[in-house]
């Protein structure tokens, strides 16, 4: 007797992965190559299989997203129309069988400094005897920095101790070796789906029809090579090194119940930076660090929104590709248990966490990162973003080059 070619998956309406979410990724199975899929409860679906559509049949979500917002709508009625009824056998893997691979084609790369208690906190640590601790562009525009896209990286990858020149302040010289104060940023990633045109920027209310969906986003950083090269044109080789993005794309669509008004903005922001409806993400992170999690960020806590970010961006005429990213700079709430990053929570190492029964600040090398988060969906359920995990491996040199 042949198994049924078709069959039904039992997914529980408040699964993190339930129809409310859809989120896109890559997968493959052993010997094949990788194609577009959806997690569905503990599967992953394969697209093209589903809606008999060969734009999911490649390895990217690149293709998809350049068809714009409408396609992006109809897509996603479509595939949770196909999963209430039967789905053929051939397209459903478990979730746990299959490898899974960065889900876009990375175009260019953008971070962003977003969180204000971030910011401040850093002021207070870099600059403790000026009495405001934030910049005084910082509340007039979204600051940020352009970073690698070729050193974004998926989930699961391990992340090699960067090297370069550091020095102390009593130090008479700068030094070459690994990095000695290495550092995790929890933020999220927003992923461009449809770009604009050069010359063209893109108004804050049209934001949303350009941006595809929101990955988790870990910006690992060599704090004592970004404290020497940073002044005066900001961070370089203590950033490229690496960035650790989750593998599931969470469609903007999905998040409709999680939009949440901004902090307000004083003083008001100049015109290109206004909307009607300020909106931000109420999305709870999670760190995680060694197996402990010990810090849960909110990203409804951050001063920027989305839409700013990306109408800054291209306000001079900048133009935006499919698969550009840009990242929200580190998410910190106004308590000690909700910073984002390593210096923050050790406040410049001076005061050590306890992880796994040690004394810690810095990461040491075999530590493992994994950042989790979630958000409201309809009905009192909640998303999932699964996770960006990553673990520190040494250095590949220690010495001079």
């Amino acid at each position: 007797m042949t198994a049924s070619p078709t069959l039904r998956l039992d997914v529980a309406p408040d699964d993190l992965f339930g129809l409310h979410n859809l989120p896109y990724g890559v997968y493959s199975l052993p010997g094949r190559a990788p194609r577009v899929g959806t997690r569905y409860g503990e599967h992953v679906v394969d697209l093209a299989t589903l809606l008999g559509d060969e734009v999911f049949a490649g390895p990217s979500l690149n293709p998809f997203m350049a068809q714009g917002h409408d396609r992006w709508v109809q897509v996603r009625s479509a595939i949770a129309a196909a999963l209430r009824g039967e789905v053929p056998r051939e397209a459903v893997h478990s979730a746990a069988e299959v490898t899974l691979h960065l889900p876009f084609d990375v175009a260019d790369y953008v971070d962003f400094y977003a969180s204000e208690h971030h910011a401040a906190n850093l002021g207070r640590l870099f600059r403790p005897d000026n009495p405001e601790p934030l910049m005084p562009n910082w509340k007039h525009l979204p600051v940020g920095y352009h970073g690698r896209a070729a050193s974004v990286v998926v989930s699961g990858t391990d992340i090699v101790r960067p090297a370069g020149q550091r020095k102390g302040p009593s130090d008479p010289a700068p030094v070459f070796g690994p990095s000695v104060r290495l550092d995790i940023e929890a933020e999220l990633g927003f992923v461009v789906g449809t770009g604009n045109a050069l010359g063209e920027p893109v108004a804050a209310g049209q934001a949303e029809r350009h941006l595809f969906g929101v990955v988790l986003f870990n910006d690992w950083s060599a704090r004592d090579i970004q404290a020497w090269e940073y002044v005066p044109l900001g961070p370089n080789l203590g950033k490229s090194f690496a960035s650790t993005v989750s593998p599931w794309v969470v469609p903007l669509l999905a998040l409709t119940e999680a939009r949440v008004r901004t902090p307000v903005q004083e003083p008001e922001v100049l015109p290109y930076l206004t909307l009607d409806v300020p909106w931000g993400l109420d999305i709870d992170l999670e760190v995680e660090w060694n197996g402990e999690v010990v810090s849960r960020p909110p990203y409804s806590a951050m001063y920027w929104s989305p839409a700013q970010m990306l109408a800054h961006l291209t306000v001079n005429g900048a133009p935006t590709r499919t698969g550009d990213l840009f990242a929200s700079g580190t998410v910190s709430g106004p308590a000690k248990e909700q910073r984002g990053a390593f210096i923050e929570l050790t406040w410049g190492g001076a005061e050590p966490v306890t992880v796994a029964g040690e004394q810690r600040t810095f990461l040491e090398d075999g530590d493992e990162v994994v950042l989790r988060a979630t958000a409201p969906g309809p009905g009192g359920t909640r998303i999932g973003f699964g996770e960006a995990r990553g673990r520190v491996v040494p250095a590949r040199h220690g010495g001079e080059v």
